[in-house]
Formats: C-alpha cells, sequence, structure tokens
C-alpha cells in the first residue's frame, strides 16, 4: 500500500535505488542493519514501541550517518525528530514497521 501524506518531496527527491549516490546507498543500508539488528536483539519487543518511537529510532540512525558522510551536513538531514516534516517522520515510522515485516 502506498501511503500519501502532506508536504510529500518534490519527485526530484526520489529517486531509483540503481540511481541513488553510492553514499546514499551505504547510508540507507547501515540504517537498515540498525534496525534489523535493534529488532533481533529486543527479541520481538520492539513491536511494542509507538509508531512514534519506530520512527525516531530510523531518523536517529539516519542522523548518526549523515555525520558520518558529511562534514557540515544541512540541516535537514540531520534535524530533530520533532523538527522533521510530517511526511517524513510517517515515512521514518514505514521504514521500520517494513524492516520489522522481514525480521
Amino acid at each position: 500500500m502506498t501511503r500519501h501524506y502532506p508536504g510529500e518531496p518534490k519527485p526530484g527527491h526520489v529517486t531509483p535505488w540503481d540511481e541513488t549516490p553510492e553514499w546514499e546507498r551505504e547510508a540507507a543500508t547501515a540504517v537498515y542493519g540498525r534496525v534489523r539488528d535493534f529488532i533481533r536483539i529486543s527479541e520481538g519487543y520492539a513491536a511494542r514501541l509507538t509508531r512514534e518511537q519506530k520512527g525516531g529510532f530510523v531518523a536517529i540512525c539516519w542522523t548518526a550517518q549523515m555525520l558520518k558522510h558529511f562534514e557540515e551536513p544541512k540541516p535537514g538531514y540531520v534535524a530533530d525528530w520533532v523538527d522533521l516534516p510530517a511526511w517524513q517522520q510517517e515515512t521514518d515510522s514505514d521504514i521500520f514497521e517494513r524492516i520489522e515485516q522481514t525480521v
């Protein structure tokens, strides 16, 4: 199911995986790994987190990757959870839940 959120990113900000820059694929892969590992070590209890907590975990993992890849990342790349646009918060929560389904 595809969800649509107010203020979604511009079409130019959505890129097919094969066209995504290498650094961004590395960052996304690392975030996937951290979320997967977190879900595994929680022994199923991560399912009890709220959507906001799940999305917040994805966001903080992404922030760490941005700090790794950029000396001075754009503010939007390292924004706190509460400062992210609603579409990004929902997307981060969706990411966690999708990974959860595969673990």
